[in-house]
């Protein structure tokens, strides 16, 4: 059960966010066994001075078209199947809306499965 948060600088068309977005979905289904249905996503937009980041911190030259995607998941997975993730995230962003490898910064959030409820104050993950 991902909960995914995107944000990035305002001004971006409709499609774009969408096609970040789907991309985002299709990545999780085919590297973390998402099912079909399980998508829980929001865009931010940020104006310029509430939209920080470091433009080259770790030798990465980032650009305003940075996206910072905060993914929060149940900790279950591997370190290679995260790495997997990874890639296939900045594989499918960059082929569609064409966002540079760069500008795609992801922040992998580890949650027991206990500390999610989908409704009626239910922790449906507790056993």
């Amino acid at each position: 059960m991902p909960l995914t948060r995107v944000s990035l600088r305002r001004g971006k068309p409709a499609p774009y966010r969408k096609a970040i977005l789907e991309g985002l979905y299709q990545a999780m289904r085919e590297t973390f066994d998402v099912p079909e249905g399980d998508r829980f996503m929001t865009v931010t937009e940020h104006d310029q001075d509430d939209f920080v980041y470091g433009a080259d911190y770790l030798g990465i030259q980032r650009s305003d078209d940075l996206v910072i995607i905060q993914i929060t998941v149940s900790n279950t997975r591997p370190t290679a199947q995260k790495q997997k993730l990874y890639r296939r995230i900045v594989e499918r962003l960059t082929e569609n809306p064409g966002l540079r490898p760069e500008d795609i910064f992801i922040n992998l959030v580890e949650v027991l499965p206990e500390n999610w409820s989908f409704g009626h104050g239910q922790a449906q993950y507790v056993k």
